[in-house]
């Protein structure tokens, strides 16, 4: 042991970086230099006020408005407006983001999407909900960095978005997550770490997290947003299949006879083979997970030359369109990331946890998640 001990602090020392500045805005830093993060609204180190700035997509350092209750960015050169807290802040949810003191809504952006919440008389419910927004706006954060709209269905009721927090009453019945027409429901319970692994082990999943299932519903939105009834429709129903197929047929036939056997070969997961929605928003949500996982290692100065591992990189024949002109970016990214990832599933290993990413992409799943980033771009653009 002694000998292991001393041969890995000599390699640490000689190759372990030294303190870099941030190469990404979402490596947050506190006005006296210290590392804050997103759910911060204090400094710990120096006690400084914090606040999320959705617009931005950056944690800032506070200091008094003009006005009682109001804020300034310090070393404000963008925005150069004051703010308030999102109304929440003092809630269960302890929400850290901004608004602007023009704004009507005393909520953030991510809260104004709240449509139905949990009895907050309860304890569980405030200790499920905090955990439920947390995931949200971590989702919220993603899309609108990503240029992807979000608008609350009470400023837009036909293409807004909408989230019912709902807990099964003991006599029933039992709250299903699922999306309709831009209403995502989820049940709350599965902010409770044990009941939420029961279902995970009951239904064989390899992977199931507050934020994967915000991620996979968001899916089943922007789906209706973005595909249907646009030129990206006939483009997705010859890549996913046609969705016109009958879901409920197809769900009764899943959980009866389980996925097909040669699932894992055209999907990135085994719910994924149930219908083409579900194709779609498992592919989507897998490319949420990617973006976000990239940025954060990025800013936080992970690169190629912390990795030492030789992988068999997909190539232009393996993207939905070889001559997309971006398409070379979209293969670097997804190299990158599974360089990355199986070295961070090998530290999970290490711990004795479960994978990071229990997941294995071929070159079917590569071609949906390049399909999904042109969306993604078209939407942008």
């Amino acid at each position: 042991m002694t000998r292991l001990f001393d041969s890995l602090f000599e390699e640490l020392k000689s190759f372990w970086k030294k303190p870099h500045a941030p190469r990404s805005k979402r490596a947050f830093r506190c006005d006296c230099g210290r590392p804050v993060f997103f759910l911060n609204s204090q400094c710990l180190g120096c006690g400084a006020p914090l606040g999320y700035e959705p617009m931005l997509g950056e944690l800032r350092t506070l200091q008094q408005g003009e006005e009682p209750e109001t804020w300034r960015l310090t070393d404000d050169s963008t925005t150069h407006c004051d703010y308030r807290r999102c109304t929440n802040f003092d809630s269960p949810a302890g929400c850290n983001w901004l608004v602007t003191v023009d704004e009507a809504s005393p909520f953030c952006i991510a809260c104004c999407l709240n449509r139905t919440l949990p009895n907050l008389d309860d304890s569980d419910n405030q200790r499920y909900w905090r955990s439920i927004e947390a995931a949200k706006r971590r989702l919220v954060s993603q899309l609108l960095a990503l240029g992807l709209p979000v608008e609350a269905k009470t400023e837009n009721p036909e293409q807004g978005l909408a989230f019912d927090i709902l807990r099964s009453p003991t006599e029933g019945p039992k709250v299903l997550t699922g999306h309709d027409n831009g209403l995502i429901t989820l049940n709350a319970e599965e902010a409770d770490d044990v009941k939420r692994e029961e279902i995970r082990t009951a239904l064989h999943e390899p992977y199931r997290t507050l934020l994967g299932h915000f991620r996979h519903e968001i899916g089943h939105y922007y789906w209706d947003r973005l595909i249907w009834n646009t030129a990206w429709l006939e483009p997705f129903r010859a890549l996913f299949g046609d969705e016109r197929a009958d879901y409920s047929a197809a769900l009764e036939a899943n959980y009866e006879n389980g996925p097909p056997p040669d699932w894992a070969d055209r999907h990135i997961s085994s719910y994924a083979s149930v219908h083409p929605w579900e194709d779609w928003a498992e592919t989507w949500a897998h490319y949420l997970h990617i973006v976000d996982s990239l940025d954060t290692a990025i800013a936080h100065g992970l690169d190629a030359d912390d990795i030492d591992l030789v992988i068999e990189p997909f190539t232009q024949d393996d993207l939905y369109d070889s001559d997309d002109p971006s398409g070379d970016h979209v293969l670097f990214f997804i190299n990158s990331w599974i360089e990355m990832i199986t070295v961070l599933n090998e530290m999970a290993r290490s711990l004795g946890q479960p994978d990071f990413y229990p997941f294995v992409m071929t070159r079917s799943v590569v071609r949906k998640l390049h399909f999904v980033s042109l969306v993604v771009n078209g939407a942008r653009a």
